[in-house]
């Protein structure tokens, strides 16, 4: 079956193209899940329930044995809800659409076939050329977790994984103040007749917002700084507290973060490289056993002194500053990503399936069309484009064409 011909629309489609597909025949599709090659990804891209759901609605998945040990997921419990367990990822790769977490290597595109369906994660800063260029020789049409949109409009994928990292981020916070882990030996939070700890969080986006929920929980002092006016209070109103923000003034800034407990990095650029915010010199004069925690890592990190560290060993110290710069905190706490990820890809796959379709699905969801980089072996996503000096079309009118 060549699913990119066959299948029609759509995820978070709107009611009028529902309307006018309602009576197309839904198709059975083919998923492929692989085990994740990186030793720092552990998240799954459906729960046990989610496969169940699919075989429901009349689909295949064949997973690797493995895939889901991760989030402490067994292949028992995958095969008893009716996913085919086998023990070659060639196997795995015959599927019509390859589903997984982690974006693909060479290795891993090698294996795919002509023209496939992949749905992952693939951030443009760090997208690799060779890999870039293997899916465009397959003429493999991919998606990207990343560009994923709801039916308001919002990054499904990208919001669901920040609410989870912001949250963790504070987790990680009471670990490395502890005694354990070589900190202050401070509980995060406060007691009568002691004062709290002080963190600052540099960003008010979704990850900035969940950090300071769950510190202010837990009886800290938090201090919030963006660029931006309109986060600031968005937070302000979202969290439904009155807690300290303030505008990125650099002497305000650096005068906080040689003071306080804890600096989380929060800050998002739009495309390229994120704004680095915390000077060497700055972090130099910050207080012994001091924790910085990059968020922004994956995007070059807002702190000078910051380089990247793995969950195997995730942390380093500077000027006695703790450092902690994963770039995939989601995974920590794999299981509860796994849901996460699994509430978003099982509706995508059950909607793909009954109106039989990625072609017209990107042609009829604003949603999903948003989050293709490649359709066909074209490349189509501009970031992308930009980052390498290659040629991009435009998506929509290659579905002109196409029609």
């Amino acid at each position: 079956m060549n699913v990119l011909h066959d299948m029609q629309p759509s995820f978070f489609a709107e009611n009028q193209t529902q309307t006018k597909l309602k009576d197309i025949k839904g198709a059975s599709i083919s998923i492929g899940i692989p085990k994740e090659v990186f030793s720092c990804e552990k998240r799954i891209s459906l729960t046990p329930f989610s496969v169940a759901l699919l075989i429901d609605n009349g689909h295949h998945v064949i997973m690797e044995a493995g895939a889901g040990l991760g989030a402490n997921f067994s292949d028992h419990e995958y095969s008893e809800h009716g996913a085919l367990i086998v023990y070659s990822v060639e196997e795995v790769y015959k599927a019509d659409i390859i589903l997984k977490v982690s974006s693909p290597t060479v290795e891993e595109v090698e294996k795919m076939k002509h023209r496939q369906v992949l749905i992952s994660s693939q951030q443009p800063s760090l997208m690799s050329l060779e890999v870039l260029k293997a899916l465009m020789f397959k003429q493999i049409t991919a998606l990207s977790f990343e560009y994923l949109a709801d039916e308001g409009g919002h990054l499904a994928v990208v919001r669901a994984m920040s609410e989870i990292v912001g949250t963790t981020s504070i987790h990680i916070a009471g670990e490395y103040l502890s005694n354990v882990y070589g900190g202050k030996g401070l509980m995060l939070g406060g007691i009568s007749g002691v004062p709290p700890t002080e963190i600052v969080i540099i960003g008010a986006g979704t990850v900035g917002e969940f950090a300071a929920r769950t510190a202010l929980a837990l009886g800290a002092q938090v201090k919030v700084f963006d660029s931006s006016i309109f986060r600031l209070r968005r937070l302000q109103n979202n969290i439904g507290y009155r807690v300290y923000t303030s505008v990125l003034q650099p002497l305000i800034l650096n005068k906080v973060v040689k003071s306080c407990d804890v600096v989380i990095g929060a800050l998002r650029a739009k495309n390229g490289r994120c704004s680095c915010v915390i000077s060497e010199e700055t972090v130099s004069e910050m207080k012994p056993n001091s924790l910085l925690i990059d968020v922004s890592i994956d995007q070059g990190g807002c702190f000078e002194t910051s380089a990247l560290t793995t969950h195997e060993e995730p942390v380093f110290k500077k000027y006695d500053v703790i450092h902690y710069c994963v770039p995939n905190i989601a995974s920590r706490v794999a299981r509860t990503a796994t849901y996460a990820l699994t509430n978003i890809l099982s509706d995508l796959i059950v909607q793909i399936g009954e109106f039989a379709g990625v072609n017209n699905l990107i042609r009829h969801s604003t949603g999903v069309r948003n989050a293709v980089y490649l359709f066909q072996g074209s490349l189509t996503n501009k970031d992308m484009a930009d980052k390498f000096d290659l040629p991009h079309k435009d998506l929509s009118l290659i579905l002109v064409v196409n029609q």
